[in-house]
């Protein structure tokens, strides 16, 4: 059987190549098909990833929040009491808060003002795992200094540099004055362009109108050996319900779901969509031009004894193969065009193996699809009309 197989996949390659700048253009349209494809799938992840990406930082068991909330971007507070309850718990090993608001920023060459998204906790109780800008946290500790995102969006001007190069910087946060101690990286999203870490006594200092005792993100952390599962049923139960309990991932999972019943998502998808039906209708127009072209062939080999089904099987190893030969060069563009859209956004694109694998079979599923409605003009060649 196998042999047989590998007898058919000659004559399929033969038809494909004998018009050659048909297969270049069918190439190029389900390379075209698949692009589209890996970018909007690409800007979803980033989407997703560069979301959560504060939330899968904190360096917390449970936490706390208002029911409320669905979104990062747009907090509601709860009262700080309900942190200080928890302690009452024997599982309980800490709580403390971090508070989380929008500030605007002035660039220092521009002048210009854009929002940024300020964090306050208390340096000697850090919210977020730093892979750099540890060693400042003591100095956060001083009233109006801070940590800058060095993966913010350039609008806010070439921080990173110039604090690198000067060794400090002075700014202005909602018109008052601040000065950068270090570094960390967070990265723009798309409800945050950039990011400030502070104290919590800065935190107040920098936005007045918020109060100490309304609490944005509650961090919990639990004695060793604690079941995350069983203290948070019994928080849940002992608590009252203007807060709601829930572990990294679950808060995690709310802001994903927030921008997937949004319509950014839904335009990203329906761009898969689009890709997918696109490289259908390509693929279609090639294999049903090339059997109207040869159909007096495939009648004639019909009267040899070919039956309908080996030349079905034909038509969808064409199919398979234009799918490997699009998915080759659409692959490497949307390397490419990753890359570039990494240097203009800041958003965290790049390839995935994952992605790369759903793209695969959907574009062997958009060829095979093609080739099954192709089929219908191959099933009408008939031996007589060779007579």
């Amino acid at each position: 059987m196998p042999h047989k197989f590998s007898q058919k996949t000659p004559l399929a390659w033969r038809q494909l190549i004998k018009e050659k700048a048909r297969l270049m253009v069918a190439i190029g349209g389900i390379a075209f098909a698949d692009v589209l494809m890996f970018f909007q799938l690409g800007m979803l992840d980033a989407l997703y990833d560069s979301a959560t990406n504060p939330h899968r930082r904190l360096e917390a068991d449970l936490l706390m929040i208002n029911p409320q909330v669905k979104t990062l971007i747009d907090m509601s507070t709860f009262p700080r009491a309900r942190l200080q309850q928890t302690l009452a718990y024997d599982e309980i090993e800490s709580a403390y808060p971090v508070y989380v608001d929008f500030a605007p920023w002035r660039n220092p060459d521009t002048h210009l003002k854009k929002n940024i998204l300020v964090w306050g906790f208390d340096p000697v109780n850090p919210a977020f795992a730093l892979s750099e800008g540890e060693e400042n946290l003591e100095q956060l500790q001083m009233l109006n200094r801070i940590l800058f995102d060095r993966a913010s969006r350039p609008e806010y001007g070439a921080i990173a540099q110039l604090f690198l190069t000067e060794g400090t910087l002075e700014a202005q946060v909602n018109d008052r004055v601040v000065e950068t101690v270090g570094l960390f990286e967070m990265g723009a999203s798309f409800g945050a362009d950039g990011n400030l870490i502070v104290s919590d006594s800065t935190f107040f200092n920098l936005l007045r109108d918020r109060n100490s005792t309304q609490v944005d993100i509650g961090i919990i952390k639990l004695i060793p050996d604690a079941d995350i599962n069983t203290v948070k049923a019994q928080l849940k139960a002992g608590l009252p319900n203007d807060v709601e309990i829930l572990t990294v991932s679950e808060f995690t999972q709310l802001e994903i779901d927030y921008w997937a019943n949004q319509g950014t998502g839904f335009i990203f998808n329906l761009g898969v969509f689009v890709g997918f039906f696109v490289g259908i209708i390509i693929v279609y127009q090639i294999l049903s031009s090339n059997v109207s072209e040869h159909l007096p062939e495939y009648a004639t080999l019909k009267a040899m004894g070919y039956s309908d089904r080996k030349l079905l099987i034909m038509l969808m190893q064409e199919a398979l193969i234009l799918a490997a030969l699009g998915f080759i060069p659409g692959f490497v563009v949307s390397v490419g065009l990753y890359k570039v859209t990494y240097a203009a956004t800041l958003l965290a694109t790049g390839m995935k193996t994952n992605r790369a694998f759903i793209v695969l079979l959907l574009t062997i599923l958009m060829c095979v699809i093609s080739g099954a409605i192709a089929t219908k003009k191959l099933r009408s060649a008939d031996p007589a009309d060779i007579f």
